[in-house]
């Protein structure tokens, strides 16, 4: 078995149609097509730091997925299970540009999409040999009840295999029929995955508090081996089973440009940190880099580093906290 480690994710990509200028959105006249979705996200990250990693979703075979298709090759991220149909189509979204830092508006249209379609039939069981980290995140098991039938093989076969398993709860109420499915669905997940990553208004409404160590005994109390609570620009809160804990402050960011996706890029450092063998604690603060790179760019993974920019910054990162501490 081999020791290199690696990364699967499962979800749906979406082609995101972001306005070339500020304004309702239905007085736009040009727009910019990239990619979107939480989890594809993620993927992309790993993937820019050189680990190998597998997403599976299923598109529609039209030109939206061969948009997603072409892009996650580019990527270097792993197609095999990248599924097409003939049936349904890939799903999209718009978003309009803002220039306040506030969350832009964004509009779906993905019901009845394509990777709303995938199923249990659709997981391969060889995709947990050897060990990968599993990310799941609480967007993929919202889209539908398939989708999310097929997130909980993943995620029985993963721990059958002793793998690491991640997961963001990411709270999309509109795509639940009610708060207290949402809530129980989520939770479900969350208390049979390894390390669990709630902002602190999510955990607010999961775990009943806005306190970030209440809302990571609640986790731990349910099984999770650690929990790391995002607090925006204040950084996040970390804590494990084994009785470690702490804040990790965030970096300062001068011009807030787009706030979506920085809670994917915070799972992209923090799962590629423990990918590398680094502590909770040093992974937290991975996260909080790397979400803070992404807010300051246009788009949901356009400012997630490679290898060798990450390094860079790392040790940026490490000198002035030395040159602090002296």
């Amino acid at each position: 078995m081999s020791n290199i480690p690696s990364f699967v994710t499962i979800g749906e990509a979406m082609a995101m149609f972001v306005a070339d200028s500020p304004g309702d959105l239905s007085h736009v006249n040009s727009f910019s097509r990239s990619l979107a979705g939480a989890e594809i996200n993620v993927a992309i990250g790993i993937a820019r730091l050189g680990i190998p990693s597998t997403y599976i979703t299923k598109v529609g075979n039209d030109s939206f997925g061969d948009f997603i298709k072409h892009s996650i090759q580019h990527e270097n991220i792993q197609t095999k299970y990248v599924l097409g149909s003939d049936t349904n189509a890939t799903g999209f979204m718009l978003k309009s540009n803002v220039t306040d830092g506030s969350d832009p508006k964004v509009e779906y249209y993905r019901r009845n999409s394509a990777a709303s379609t995938l199923n249990t039939d659709d997981i391969d069981s060889e995709l947990f040999h050897p060990q990968p980290h599993l990310h799941l995140t609480g967007v993929s098991v919202a889209v539908s009840e398939t989708l999310r039938r097929a997130a909980k093989k993943t995620l029985k076969l993963a721990k059958a295999q002793g793998c690491r398993v991640s997961f963001d709860t990411n709270l999309r109420p509109a795509l639940w029929p009610d708060q207290a499915t949402m809530i129980k669905e989520i939770n479900d997940f969350a208390f049979a995955s390894d390390i669990v990553l709630p902002g602190i208004e999510e955990g607010e409404i999961l775990a009943g508090s806005d306190q970030p160590e209440a809302i990571a005994d609640f986790y731990l109390s349910h099984g999770s081996q650690a929990v790391i609570v995002k607090l925006g620009s204040q950084g996040a809160y970390y804590k494990t089973n084994k009785g470690e804990f702490g804040t990790v402050a965030g970096f300062p960011v001068d011009t807030v440009v787009d706030t979506v996706g920085a809670g994917d890029s915070f799972a992209v450092g923090v799962i590629s940190a423990l990918l590398d063998g680094q502590d909770i604690a040093q992974a937290a603060r991975r996260g909080n880099l790397l979400g803070s790179l992404t807010v300051q760019v246009r788009g949901d993974s356009e400012g997630l580093p490679t290898r060798d920019v990450l390094n860079q910054l790392e040790k940026v990162d490490k000198h002035e906290a030395q040159s602090t501490a002296l």
